[in-house]
């Protein structure tokens, strides 16, 4: 059964719909111009070429978490993410009952070669390394990294990056979370690394680390309802200047990305993303910013 977030994790502000609705640079992306080649005609059911006609096959990780997917069931169409990819089918003419789910971890699915998925949304964020081996759709998150920690903590009471350089702090192998440790924060002790968020927590709640970095919706959500006496210790700036954006990983040079992105961009103009993300996502402008 779908955990609601407490009252007051509820009771934050939602991002700006100017952020809401921010597109990625030109370079972040798939190009605009390939997006607009694609006909519609092209774009429908019975002209793309998936991995099985007729069906549209989804990967994400296992297991995955709220806010993003509720219960670890991808099929229930709730979660953010959840209801984007069914919304993403939708767009495409894809009913709920033809779209197919596919476990992948985190890495493999990123990683070169033949993907076993159309398309994959397990929190992507687009990145230049990342495109060398996959391709990505028009961003539909934007999303800040954010450090939590227990109350008890040395850093619970931190305002600044300087303030978490001698910390011990810990994020899920393979993520933008990981990289704004190392290249954000880069705290004198290593930074642990872990398969999933599940042993991240695990590690904090047990005083293996000082501090779990995570984006800021699942910073809300662990915070909330899952772990006790923890908080925000505030939200790192930008790796590069600018905003980091999620992306639904494809193939490298997959025949199914124009249409995937037109798709996407499509739910952005008419609204829909910013009607999911008030649905599941519970943000707020006002998290501490770390300087």
């Amino acid at each position: 059964m779908f955990r609601r977030l407490p009252p007051a994790v509820l009771a934050v502000t939602l991002l700006s719909a100017a952020a809401l609705t921010a597109c990625a640079p030109a370079d972040e992306t798939p190009s605009s111009s390939a997006s607009a080649s694609a006909s519609g005609a092209a774009c429908t059911k019975d002209s793309l070429k998936t991995l099985t006609a007729g069906k549209l096959t989804i990967g994400t990780d296992e297991p995955v978490y709220e806010p993003w997917f509720v219960d670890n069931k991808p099929d229930n169409q709730k979660g953010f993410e959840g209801a984007v990819a069914y919304a993403v089918a939708g767009k495409l003419g894809y009913a709920a009952g033809d779209v197919v789910w596919t476990r992948v971890t985190f890495n493999n699915a990123i990683a070169p070669g033949a993907k076993p998925y159309d398309f994959d949304i397990n929190e992507f964020s687009i990145t230049e390394d990342r495109k060398k081996a996959v391709d990505f759709s028009s961003p539909y998150y934007d999303v800040r990294q954010t450090v939590i920690a227990l109350k008890s903590s040395k850093i619970a009471g931190a305002k600044s990056i300087a303030d978490l350089k001698s910390a011990k702090l810990g994020a899920q192998v393979g993520t933008s979370s990981y990289t704004a440790i190392t290249g954000v924060i880069k705290p004198s002790a290593q930074p642990s690394v872990f398969n999933n968020n599940d042993d991240a927590k695990k590690a904090l709640q047990n005083g293996q680390i000082d501090g779990l970095v995570v984006d800021l919706p699942t910073a809300f959500y662990m915070t909330g309802a899952e772990i006790e006496n923890s908080l925000i210790v505030g939200q790192l700036p930008a790796t590069t200047g600018q905003v980091e954006q999620f992306g639904l990983v494809l193939d490298k040079g997959s025949a199914l990305t124009s249409c995937v992105s037109q798709a996407v961009d499509a739910l952005r103009t008419d609204g829909t993303l910013t009607k999911l993300q008030q649905t599941w996502l519970a943000q707020s402008a006002g998290a501490p910013e770390l300087s």
